[in-house]
């Protein structure tokens, strides 16, 4: 019988979800054992190494998978090839049995002294072999060249620093490399063969490989970090005492980093940004991390870079099973592709078309809105902008009609828990969904699958009848078309001429677009109001007496009102600013780089090994004095003027007059990177001048009409995070008509008042408090601690 190991399909415990999930759970005993034994775990930045596959560099030439397997399996033996013949691209045949028996041989030992002889080793020509050997179909089935060079660097390969040749000395390690589990490793280490699979496995798939992570982890915790070739930058810790012991255990039980970390993991970020600075590694088991809260660096990353250098990383891991190849996990090739293909769908006519959709559901949650007015009981806010975005989404991206605001259905709870568990598996640093038959013991798992399948059935049907009714034309017929009753982003994509669509490419964009078009705006909303309720009344009466004076008589906004509703759409980006969604950007150097120092103090550039996980602190860049005046305050009169600290090297600082009315707000160019409501660069969020009209018009609307009260007190409302921020207890709030005789709230120049003269240190930074003022980034540079 055929081993299952050695299986083309993948079949058996040697398959790639197997091994994943065997991966998984070795990680988690580990990881567990050393958090409960240890009571912390060093927040340094562990062995850099990529677990995508998609890191590999692209294949020079082919090769025969079969000379690859040989030459893998001589070296995995600890052998060396002894000619050319090792490398030939014409053997199409199995090694021979001479071939793995010599390859087997271990170094001679020196008679002389005892000491082991170094065996010469070509490993460049070795890494060259391996490398051209697999195109992109096949290293996307699991090949990983950074575990590979890193289980060859615990075998005893080593760079000669006299010669500068690789040579390989017997190491402590060999038995347990010469002897993996095959059936864990897809790797015979007896019979010398490969799995049909796999050449070399792929990610940590052993003890051996997650027990190096770990060990990597506590070495540099113990100040080994730049000795194996890591950053030079500060170490975090993340300890029981961040949370309740308690919560510590079942945070390393359940994988959650908000348990583990006492809160939102946003939050302890922001506490370690204040202690080490703009760049500092995080880690935690397998799982590390570089966190730069520092414009300049996520300039250089976002923007400079090219979209090959850094990908999604382990976003991609967690939402591919959902979102599947759409724009936010796609790897750099596919989503060239997918990005040309949408983006034309997103132009300025059919912007102005979703305004009229805007007001349409805007007009439906007034009405139900209308039904709760002047009762004794609050309106949880957020709850009724969660709806209206729904619909919103679900009209705009596929035509159909959620009806959410009105009515609940199986449809609408089954999207509200597939995103709850896309939210969950984002926080979580155990993949329990990988866990084996997680689908079937797992009730929510198994709820999930359930969902997605209602979901996937419901989009299938949506697809299909948009591609049956396809009228093919190009970019410009399409722009120019008259919509109907059907001007859908699915309408224009099967609509276009020379795409090549599929039921899968629709339906991975579309399940994107539905997850990440909805609760962001959603939170926008809800915390912009939340922002309005409970600063200076002022406030409050200059964003409704302009909401008031642009609308005039009209029952809803036009593209023109929104462009004159200037102040409101400063409320809703300030809101952004304090309430970033995401708090945290994440990406995967897919090769080595080196960043500019920015405002870290560190001399010369900060290099980033090749397969290093980054988080890219957003609620950090967004909040911190060095970049903002007063940055705990929502204060939507500071995108109005200038700031600059020039303390922060090669950062420009926000200016207004980068603004145009054709932006709708402050972008990143705008603040040079130090403000990332939609992310940056290429991978942009394609969808954000859409998530602006529609939370313009939403807002102005419920605004022109309501009068709306915070129950209980502000901190009452409370903050938790998942993909993106929510409250903790729901917006509650007390909502009355506002009768069209009403006079439009006197402002008495509120507005122009905030812009008073402000408090800066002699390098021109704001400072937001007197503890601001005492604490200069200086300090922090010298590698001093906030008290």
């Amino acid at each position: 019988m055929e081993d299952p190991s050695r299986s083309p399909s993948g079949g058996g415990i040697g398959s790639r979800r197997q091994q994943r999930r065997m991966t998984s759970i070795l990680a988690s005993m580990s990881l567990t054992y050393l958090l409960v034994a240890g009571g912390g775990l060093s927040a340094a930045s562990a062995f850099q190494c990529p677990t995508s596959t998609s890191l590999m560099p692209p294949a020079s030439k082919p090769t025969t998978t079969t000379t690859t397997r040989r030459l893998s399996t001589q070296l995995e033996r600890g052998g060396v090839a002894k000619n050319d013949e090792a490398l030939s691209d014409d053997d199409d045949g199995p090694p021979s049995p001479s071939t793995t028996t010599t390859a087997a041989r271990r170094p001679r030992a020196n008679d002389d002294d005892g000491i082991p002889s170094p065996t010469l080793l070509d490993y460049s020509s070795y890494e060259h072999a391996l490398l051209s050997a697999w195109d992109d179909a096949l290293h996307q089935s699991g090949f990983d060249w950074e575990i590979e060079k890193l289980r060859r660097h615990f075998a005893g390969l080593r760079l000669d620093s006299d010669t500068g040749a690789w040579v390989r000395t017997p190491s402590i390690f060999d038995f347990l490399v010469t002897h993996t589990p095959s059936r864990i490793a897809g790797y015979d280490a007896n019979n010398g063969e490969m799995g049909e699979r796999y050449v070399p496995p792929p990610k940590p798939v052993n003890v051996l490989d997650v027990g190096v992570l770990i060990t990597k982890n506590v070495l540099n915790g113990l100040g080994f970090g730049s000795s194996l070739g890591m950053a030079a930058v500060p170490n975090a810790v993340i300890q029981k005492y961040e949370g309740s012991y308690i919560s510590f255990i079942k945070g390393v039980l359940g994988g959650d980093l908000q348990t583990l970390a006492g809160g939102p993991l946003f939050l302890l970020l922001a506490k370690y940004y204040t202690d080490y600075g703009p760049i500092f590694n995080l880690s935690f088991g397998p799982k590390s991390f570089l966190v730069i809260s520092d414009p300049v660096m996520a300039r250089h990353i976002l923007r400079d870079s090219s979209p090959e250098m850094y990908c999604k990383g382990m976003l991609a891991e967690i939402l591919e099973p959902i979102m599947g190849d759409g724009l936010i996990p796609a790897d750099p090739k596919i989503w060239k592709v997918r990005r040309r293909a949408v983006v034309p769908g997103f132009h300025k006519r059919w912007l102005q078309n979703m305004i009229t959709l805007f007001g349409d559901c805007a007009s439906r949650l007034a009405s139900d809105l209308e039904t709760r007015a002047d009762a004794s009981s609050a309106v949880d806010m957020e709850e009724r902008f969660c709806s209206v975005t729904l619909d919103i989404i679900g009209r705009a991206v596929f035509n159909y009609d959620f009806g959410s605001v009105t009515k609940e259905s199986p449809i609408v709870k089954a999207v509200y828990r597939v995103l709850r568990e896309a939210e969950h598996r984002s926080s979580s640093f155990i993949p329990y969904w990988n866990l084996p038959y997680a689908e079937k013991w797992m009730g929510g798992q198994v709820e999930f699958r359930k969902d997605m399948g209602m979901l996937d059935s419901i989009l299938t049907k949506l697809i299909d009848r948009a591609v049956e009714t396809r009228k093919e034309g190009s970019v410009e017929e399409l722009e120019g078309r008259d919509v109907g009753d059907d001007p859908s982003l699915l309408r224009f994509l099967a609509d276009m001429r020379g795409e090549d669509l599929t039921s899968k490419v629709l339906r991975d964009d579309l399940m994107t677009m539905l997850i990440a078009g909805h609760e962001t705006t959603a939170a926008m909303l809800t915390w912009t109001l939340f922002g309005l309720a409970s600063s200076d009344p002022g406030l409050m009466n200059e964003i409704t007496a302009e909401i008031r004076t642009v609308m005039g008589d009209k029952a809803r906004p036009d593209y023109d009102d929104l462009v004159k509703m200037k102040k409101t759409r400063y409320a809703l980006i300030e809101a952004l600013r304090l309430y970033p969604e995401p708090p945290v950007l994440i990406r995967r150097a897919r090769m080595e780089d080196t960043l500019p120092p920015g405002g870290s103090g560190l001399s010369g550039g900060i290099k980033v090994l090749r397969g290093t996980d980054i988080f890219i602190s957003t609620w950090n860049l967004h909040r911190a004095p060095e970049y903002w005046e007063n940055p705990e305050k929502y204060d939507p009169t500071r995108w109005e003027r200038p700031f600059k600290n020039p303390g922060v090297k090669g950062w420009e600082g926000y200016d207004p007059d980068k603004v145009s009315d054709f932006m709708i707000y402050p972008n990143e160019i705008a603040a040079d990177y130090a403000f990332l409501p939609f992310g940056a660069g290429k991978r942009k969020c394609i969808g954000d001048q859409f998530a602006m009209l529609e939370a313009t018009v939403t807002l102005s609307m419920i605004m022109n009409k309501f009068d709306l009260t915070l129950v209980g007190k502000p901190e009452d409302v409370g903050m938790k995070t998942g993909a993106t921020i929510h409250t903790m207890n729901g917006l509650n709030m007390l909502v009355s008509r506002r009768s069209e005789t009403d006079p439009i709230p006197a402002t008495n120049d509120w507005w122009a008042n905030q812009h008073l003269t402000r408090g800066f240190n002699v390098n021109g930074r704001p400072y937001a408090t007197t503890e601001d003022a005492a604490w200069t980034s200086s300090s922090r540079q010298q590698g001093k601690l906030r008290p």
